[in-house]
């Protein structure tokens, strides 16, 4: 296996992985800044319903995952139309599970705004908006499965274009609708929602052509096949667990800053930031646990576990290499950026401190991410169900008693990189040792007629 090869495959997929991946959070800025602009409570209520929604569609990213994982494992047994018939049974499981949560969430978009309990017009904008876009709910979830099946053909570039394109769209689109423009009336932060379904669904389309496409030219079936779908459902259901204990962490986190200290409004502030700066530089490390997740599958399924060791470690150092750079370009920028995010000098000054710890804990992190991916691609998801909900055990108790020291919001980022990375990437290091993942062949696939 020559490395400059393998190198060269890493990055053919992570790159174009990670500029779709930023090109989602980037778009979202621009909505944000054309609903901003209508007033601060349209603003607010976007901020209520944007939780509302990446909440929802975020939990069901092993979509994306799981079906990039055996797409990956068929492609690499050679058994290309198998691989497609798989991931359509993915995109017909999205199909179900978006049509079930956007029945759920028109029916529920009062009350789940409400909960945040803000004041009514806040919560009347928040109501429109939602409301509005759960109707794409289903094109974002087949929008999942379709990339992940695109990564499991080892092919990134394609996510990345439509990506792009329709994230264009979706801005002029806002632009468009919000604001009204001739004979098209100004509807405000309706129009907004109006505009980003309709983006998601032409994305979706394109995502499904290219699908469609590849099937047909294998000759792969493309109608239902409940016992494909049910495969599918029952794989994910640990990825879901993953997912869930994750987000749950994520939580705790801030849970704990609000009791750190007592000026709460300045460190939930700056944990804010923190956590912005760190979500962002997470994309490039989790381009690499894309392209580990979509090598993994295809080296297992050629029933070659020599050479997904040797992926694996490949993979891992260029983990360590990506946080070791994100760090230090992350502690030399720190006493400068918070200057893009605020004018209030305590948060800034606070801030530095929270990077720093931050920047410590971005080479573990590089590691963390690619194992997860490694794992991910392998199919190993209920050791990845198990060992998240037991750092998530260890972490939140963690967390909640470092809030009370002197420094709260510092010492919970230390937890946060000691405690909650560290206890991950233990786990994961314990298990790529080990052989119980290097499971070779087609997987469990069901063979369809």
């Amino acid at each position: 296996m020559r490395w400059k090869d393998v190198d060269r495959e890493i990055l053919r997929l992570a790159v174009p992985a990670f500029l779709a991946l930023i090109a989602e959070p980037l778009f979202l800025l621009s909505d944000a800044a054309i609903v901003g602009h209508l007033g601060t409570p349209e603003l607010a209520g976007l901020g209520i319903a944007a939780v509302v929604l990446q909440t929802a569609v975020g939990l069901c990213v092993f979509l994306a995952y799981g079906t990039t994982a055996s797409v990956a494992r068929l492609l690499g047994a050679g058994d290309v139309r198998a691989a497609l018939a798989q991931g359509i049974d993915g995109v017909w499981l999205a199909v179900i599970i978006g049509v079930a949560t956007t029945a759920a969430g028109v029916l529920l978009t009062e009350p789940l705004v409400g909960a945040f309990g803000a004041g009514a017009e806040v919560t009347d904008h928040g109501v429109t908006y939602l409301r509005i876009a759960f109707l794409g709910t289903t094109p974002l979830l087949v929008m999942l499965a379709t990339t992940g099946i695109l990564r499991g053909l080892q092919d990134t570039r394609t996510p990345l274009v439509v990506a792009v394109l329709g994230n264009a769209l979706n801005i002029a689109l806002n632009f468009l609708l919000v604001y009204g423009l001739g004979p098209v009336p100004a509807l405000g932060i309706a129009g907004s929602a109006i505009g980003s379904v309709i983006a998601q669904v032409a994305s979706a389309a394109a995502l499904l052509l290219v699908v469609v496409r590849a099937a047909r030219a294998e000759g792969s079936p493309m109608t239902p096949d409940l016992h494909g779908i049910l495969g599918a459902a029952h794989a994910a259901v640990a990825l879901v667990v993953r997912t869930v204990a994750l987000r749950a962490a994520l939580l705790v986190s801030t849970y704990a800053v609000t009791v750190a200290g007592p000026d709460t409004e300045v460190d939930l502030a700056a944990h804010q930031i923190a956590m912005t700066i760190w979500t962002f530089l997470a994309f490039a490390l989790d381009a690499i646990a894309i392209a580990a997740q979509a090598l993994t599958g295809r080296a297992l399924g050629a029933g070659d576990a020599e050479a997904t060791r040797a992926l694996t470690r490949r993979m891992v150092a260029w983990g360590i290499g990506s946080g070791v750079v994100t760090g230090l370009g992350l502690a030399a920028l720190s006493p400068y950026l918070g200057v893009l995010f605020t004018p209030d000098q305590d948060v800034r000054d606070l801030l530095v401190p929270v990077l720093l710890v931050a920047a410590l804990g971005q080479p573990v992190a590089g590691v963390v991410f690619v194992l997860d991916g490694v794992l991910i691609g392998a199919g190993d998801g209920t050791y990845l169900a198990w060992t998240g909900l037991v750092v998530l055990g260890v972490y939140a108790p963690a967390a909640l008693v470092a809030a009370t020291a002197v420094h709260g919001l510092v010492a919970v980022w230390v937890a946060m990189a000691v405690v909650f990375m560290g206890a991950r990437g233990v786990a994961l290091w314990v298990r790529a040792r080990g052989d119980r993942w290097l499971l070779t062949g087609r997987g469990p696939e069901v063979v369809r007629r």
